[in-house]
């Protein structure tokens, strides 16, 4: 890995190294994800059919494209029974930490009559877009469901490309339907995404998507965006490293290449004060590299988006991590605890060389749908907020009213809004008069 000194210079270009793989930057890819979503909206499942035919060359059409019952069983009995089991250990651990996050409606009454509060309601309907082809992520399917699941969503419809042969991967189908899912569709790409905002013949209309795809995906849910609620635009995976001399290399450059084998557009970051550090897990990477089955992505990845930045101080390496609000933050130094406390800007924290990221993958239990290329200044992991929303509730009786309505008068007429001072002013107009 290549070690670059940290300076203003370096983190700004650094900086715009990493929005470089955006979503938001492929353009050239959104006149054709448009023209899909457009199709899907104005012929639905012939649209449907006819897409997937064309990029997952598969034969599916209005007796097929919902997954049955029998579907489900045939494919938990393809499930190995260790991975099944480890699966339902992720899942308590991901349904207790989210059951944590649920939110009640409140009231608060006072002595002169009025009643405030706020009416928490789940989603009706829940869209999950899970990728297929070769590779499966169950993990994925648990962190997307579960948090609907508990937030009490009626109807949780998942989407998935089919393979060749119409099916859909048993591992991610025997995954939703532990999770809690109410229904399956083949379907996938851009024309999943189309199906779950505007609805089709088959599949329901929904009133948020959420869930990992390609470019195509995200594009499509950036498209479909104010039809429908979504989670985020996804970027590709990042982890930063923040460690000082007290960390192992071998841990820290382990856990860096945990990340960049996603795919070549993945960022692994180191941030120290230790040079010494630096150097060793820049060796340790490199051997890493050479011998992990997906040795040629790791090397691209860290050809392209890897980096170890030696700042001059602690204070300045923090600061660092801050600026550049990466979506997995590993804190691996002397006093990880006091150095979190710093931390503004990340979509997990994992604190200590124990707490390595692929927990936070696969077992702790918080989400893994984590906001990326620097937008957890402002984004959240995905959560059971997702799929709530708050209704505001207002009660004021006629002697709360009384009091106030003058002032409500004045402050509308300020605004020249004679019509909503009437509103108020045409209650009391007979005792005035």
């Amino acid at each position: 890995m290549r070690i670059v000194p940290l300076d203003e210079a370096s983190k700004q270009n650094i900086l715009a190294d990493l929005l470089k793989r955006d979503p938001n930057q492929y353009s050239a890819y959104a006149d054709t994800v448009q023209e899909i979503v457009d199709t899907v909206k104005k012929d639905r499942d012939k649209a449907v059919f006819q897409y997937t035919k064309q990029f997952d060359k598969a034969d599916i059409d209005a007796a097929n494209i919902r997954v049955t019952e029998q579907e489900i069983e045939e494919a938990r009995k393809e499930v190995n029974p260790e991975l099944l089991a480890v699966m339902k250990k992720s899942m308590k651990n991901i349904r207790e930490f989210h059951e944590k996050q649920r939110q009640y409606s409140w009231f608060d009454s006072k002595p002169n009559g009025t009643i405030l509060g706020q009416k928490v309601t789940a989603l009706e309907r829940a869209g999950v877009y899970v990728p297929g082809g070769k590779a499966a992520y169950p993990s994925s399917v648990l962190m997307n469901i579960i948090p609907a699941e508990v937030a009490g969503v009626n109807r949780i419809v998942m989407v998935t490309p089919p393979g060749r042969d119409g099916k859909v991967n048993p591992v991610t189908l025997t995954a939703a339907y532990l999770a809690g899912v109410t229904e399956v569709y083949k379907v996938g790409g851009a024309q999943a995404i189309a199906a779950l905002a505007f609805g089709t013949e088959s599949i329901p209309r929904v009133d948020k998507i959420v869930g990992p795809g390609n470019i195509f995906v995200a594009l499509a849910k950036k498209a479909v965006y104010g039809h429908v609620s979504i989670d985020s635009i996804a970027g590709p995976s990042e982890i930063l490293v923040l460690a000082d001399e007290s960390a192992n290399p071998r841990f820290v450059a382990a856990d860096l290449l945990s990340q960049a084998e996603h795919d070549e557009l993945a960022s692994a970051i180191l941030v120290t004060a230790s040079r010494e550090l630096a150097e060793k897990v820049s060796l340790e990477a490199e051997a890493f590299a050479n011998e992990l089955s997906r040795s040629e992505i790791i090397k691209k990845s860290l050809d392209h988006y890897g980096y170890i930045l030696v700042a001059d101080s602690m204070e300045e390496a923090i600061a660092a991590v801050n600026e550049i609000a990466p979506e997995h933050l590993e804190i691996v130094t002397k006093n990880p605890f006091e150095d979190m406390t710093k931390i503004r800007h990340a979509g997990a924290i994992f604190i200590g060389e124990y707490s390595s990221e692929p927990l936070g993958d696969y077992f702790a239990g918080p989400n893994h749908v984590l906001p990326t290329n620097g937008t957890a200044r402002f984004f959240s992991p995905l959560s059971v907020d997702d799929f709530i929303k708050k209704s505001s509730i207002v009660f004021y009786s006629k002697e709360a009213l009384k009091e106030v309505h003058k002032d409500i008068e004045a402050f509308a007429n300020a605004e020249y809004l004679t019509a909503h001072a009437n509103s108020v002013k045409v209650r009391f107009e007979k005792e005035e008069s």
